[in-house]
C-alpha cells in the first residue's frame, strides 16, 4: 500500500495523433492556455492523499491514458505544470520548484464538466434534435426507434444535408428515387426523409422474410445485390462494413 505522502512519478511515452490534439483540446478548456501541445513525453508527481480525482482522469484523458494504475482519491488540490528545455511536460500538485506556474485549481478540478469529444456532443445534439421525428417514423412502421436510429448514425450521422457521392440524400440517406417511392416530395427535410426510410427499410424486413441482417445488406447495396448474392450480404467491402456497424450501433442502443 502506498504511503500516505509518497510521491508518485509516472513518465508516460505519447504519439501524438488527432485524436490526442482533441483531447488536448479539452484539456486546455479546463487548464487554461499553458498546455499548448501534445508532449512526447509527460511526467505526472503527485502525493495519494491529496490530488483531485478529476484532475488526474483529465491530464491522463487529455494524454492517451487509460488508468494510471492507481485509484484518484476523491480529493482535489491545484496542479501545476512546468516544460523543460526538451519539451517534456511536467504536472504535479507538489511543486519543488519556482519554474512550475498554476495550471489547474483545486475548485476547477472539483467543478470541472467531464471530458466529451466534440464528435460524441454534436451525435447528442443531432439524436436529441430528431428525436421526435424517429419516434413518429418508428411508431408509423412499427420499427425500434433505436434501429431508425442506429440507421442515421451509420448513414448520415445526423446531418439532415448529407449527399452521397452517389447522389443519396438526408439523415437516412436516400436516393431521389427512393425518396419519390416512399413519399419524400423534399428529402432534405428530416421528417419527411427518416419516414420515408423507415417505409423502405420495413419492405424489405418483409422482403426478406424479417432478417435483420438481409435487410439492411439490401437497404446499402439494394434489394438485387442482396438476391443476386443467393440472398447473402453481398461482397462489398461497402456493406460488409456497413451491416456489422448498424448492428453494433442497434445493440448497444438495447435492441430487443
Amino acid at each position: 500500500m502506498l504511503a500516505k505522502h509518497q510521491d508518485i512519478d509516472i513518465s508516460l511515452t505519447v504519439t501524438p495523433t488527432p485524436v490526442d490534439h482533441m483531447r488536448a483540446a479539452s484539456c486546455r478548456a479546463l487548464a487554461g492556455s499553458t498546455i499548448a501541445s501534445i508532449p512526447m513525453k509527460t511526467k505526472i508527481t503527485f502525493r495519494p492523499g491529496r490530488i483531485g480525482r478529476l484532475a488526474i482522469v483529465t491530464l491522463c484523458t487529455a494524454y492517451g491514458v487509460g488508468s494510471l494504475g492507481v485509484a484518484p482519491p476523491a480529493c482535489a488540490d491545484n496542479i501545476y505544470m512546468r516544460t523543460d528545455p526538451e519539451g517534456v511536460q511536467y504536472f504535479t500538485n507538489v511543486p519543488s520548484d519556482s519554474g512550475y506556474q498554476l495550471a489547474l485549481t483545486a475548485s476547477e478540478s472539483r467543478t470541472a464538466p467531464p471530458i466529451v469529444s466534440s464528435a460524441r456532443r454534436d451525435r447528442d445534439r443531432g439524436r436529441e434534435r430528431h428525436a421526435l421525428v424517429v419516434s413518429h417514423a418508428a411508431a408509423d412502421t412499427g420499427l425500434p426507434e433505436s434501429l431508425l436510429h442506429a440507421v442515421i448514425k451509420a448513414e448520415s450521422n445526423y446531418n439532415a444535408n448529407a449527399v452521397s457521392p452517389r447522389g443519396a440524400v438526408g439523415l437516412m440517406q436516400l436516393m431521389p428515387e427512393t425518396a419519390r417511392r416512399y413519399g419524400a416530395l423534399d428529402a432534405r427535410d428530416p421528417a419527411a426523409n427518416v419516414l420515408a426510410g423507415a417505409r423502405y427499410l420495413k419492405k424489405l424486413l418483409t422482403l426478406f422474410d424479417a432478417d435483420l441482417t438481409l435487410a439492411l445488406a439490401a437497404y446499402n447495396a439494394g434489394p438485387a445485390a442482396v438476391v443476386r448474392s443467393r440472398r447473402a450480404v453481398p461482397p462489398y467491402a461497402e456493406t460488409r462494413r456497413y451491416v456489422p456497424r448498424v448492428l453494433e450501433l442497434y445493440r448497444r442502443d438495447g435492441a430487443p
